[in-house]
């Protein structure tokens, strides 16, 4: 029919677009991978729906013409309690490079938002969220910590890595017949977490350890949170 609100609705094109270069003239030396990324998807989603039984559209011009007496509403084709609408970037911006001494390097930002419409209660939510991570790995050859144990001498690789990321999120409610906004929700979470990962042979991996993860909440009913780990993992292999 020409009165179903849903049946003019088409899809949006998402993309991710994604460049890959293994040789760039003139930087050869520095250089042996580039990799640039950026994303966009979208949804739209409704938990359920139903049929409204007195809807009326007696001249065909799609749109509801029968008033609720009790509510003085319209009688719309479908009762829709919540639409959803999640846009995001996956990322924004990616940037993944691989140098030619082994160094890895990579910063990424992502942001999305999110509205939820309840049409019960008559309220949009809107949570908007933002990411930015960056982190490095760096192997070295033949890092003679332990030069030898007994009569073996080793030539051992170590890598260092370091993960660094900072997520904001912030949560609004607002009713549909008021101008103002008011914040239900939100933090902010920092996250670092460097390591060391040792390879004394074939058998034997020791990988040194931090992590901290920070929140820090945009409201006053949450207090701060801070996590911290650290430690030494050692492991041995036990296979032929």
């Amino acid at each position: 029919t020409s009165a179903n609100p849903f049946s003019g609705l088409k899809a949006k094109p998402n993309w991710n677009v994604t460049y890959n270069a293994t040789s760039i003239k003139g930087l050869e030396k520095v250089f042996t991978n580039i990799m640039i990324r950026h994303g966009y998807r979208s949804t739209l989603s409704m938990n359920s729906y139903n049929s409204a039984l007195f809807f009326q559209d007696p001249l065909h011009y799609g749109f509801p013409s029968f008033v609720d007496p009790l509510t003085n509403n319209y009688v719309p084709y479908f009762f829709v309690p919540n639409i959803t609408i999640t846009e995001e970037f996956s990322p924004l911006f990616s940037l993944d490079m691989t140098f030619t001494n082994r160094l890895t390097a990579r910063m990424e930002y992502r942001k999305s938002k999110q509205l939820s419409l309840s049409l019960i209660d008559y309220q949009l939510a809107e949570n908007r969220s933002e990411e930015v991570t960056i982190g490095a790995d760096w192997t070295v050859r033949g890092m003679p910590l332990i030069k030898k144990i007994g009569k073996m001498k080793l030539d051992n690789d170590v890598t260092f890595k370091l993960d660094f990321s900072i997520r904001d999120d912030a949560t609004a409610n607002s009713k549909l017949d008021q101008n103002a906004a008011f914040g239900t929700a939100g933090q902010k979470v920092i996250n670092i977490n460097p390591t060391i990962d040792y390879v004394v042979n074939s058998r034997i991996r020791a990988t040194l350890y931090f992590q901290q993860t920070r929140t820090i909440p945009k409201i006053a009913t949450t207090a701060p949170i801070t996590n911290t780990r650290a430690g030494m993992q050692l492991t041995i292999s036990l296979a032929q």
